[in-house]
């Protein structure tokens, strides 16, 4: 049984929720196990159609933990990369899943705990959340999670956030773009949007993921030979044929 994260299934929506709220749901090695299991499980169970990720307490997540950081100022580097290896799984295990994700930020998204809630596809946080990067004012490189500050906001202003180690409140985070709205209550306003988004495709929904993350790593002439196959294919989906044909019957345009 887990206990670092608290999961359910609520009406077809997977909620993780980090349940360690003394440490300020930071990104333990036990905490980020078990997230991995309930990521897996819930990206695997055909009945999940979107995930939320959450926080309990005051704080959605504070990143490492700074005690077990410490710690590994004694390991050797090889071990050190082992650990890091093991970061970047909930990194990349959240940023690849073709399932609809999204944060709902409850409160303090801190280094790691930020670059959480960037691995999602959408964010909703209330106002008393706050966002940043602090690595640098302790002599830390956000290294893993640049890629995902990357995907958010341009260069510039990514460079800014990281270099500066700012703190910027709910209200400056959506002004930069690196939120996508303020709410009273990011978990029920996270399932509304879920909700909402279950009338389009489920299979195109997960095919767009995947074609995001493979162009945007692409020479537009790869990209564009990519998508053409990827084009085509759709268009013997089942969801294809039956959405088309529904919408054609709607505008009343006769068709075989």
């Amino acid at each position: 049984m887990a206990k670092f994260i608290a999961s359910e299934i609520v009406n077809g929506i997977g909620i993780i929720k980090l349940n360690n709220p003394e440490k300020r749901n930071a990104l333990t090695p036990e905490l980020i196990t078990e997230f991995l299991s309930e990521l897996k499980k819930f990206e695997a169970d055909a009945n999940v159609l979107g995930i939320i990720i959450t926080g309990e307490g005051t704080a959605f997540c504070a990143g490492a933990d700074l005690s077990y950081l410490k710690k590994l100022q004694s390991f050797s580097l090889l071990e050190n990369e082992k650990d890091s290896s093991q970061i970047s799984e909930i990194f990349l295990a959240l940023y690849e899943c073709n399932k609809i994700t999204v944060a709902a930020v409850n409160g303090h998204a801190i280094a790691g705990g930020c670059g959480l809630a960037l691995a999602c596809d959408y964010i909703l946080s209330n106002e008393k959340a706050s966002f940043g990067f602090t690595e640098v004012k302790i002599g830390f490189i956000p290294a893993i999670i640049s890629f995902l500050v990357l995907k958010r906001l341009p260069e510039a202003k990514a460079r800014q956030l990281l270099i500066s180690g700012d703190i910027l409140s709910s209200k400056d985070a959506i002004t930069l773009g690196l939120i996508d709205a303020i709410v009273d209550d990011p978990v029920n306003a996270a399932k509304e949007l879920i909700e909402k988004l279950f009338a389009n495709s489920r299979s195109s929904i997960t095919e767009t993921k995947k074609i995001i993350r493979e162009v945007s790593g692409m020479t537009y002439h790869n990209a564009v030979e990519y998508a053409i196959t990827v084009n085509a294919l759709s268009r013997t989906s089942e969801d294809f044929k039956n959405g088309l044909n529904s919408f054609l019957t709607k505008q009343g345009v006769k068709h075989e």
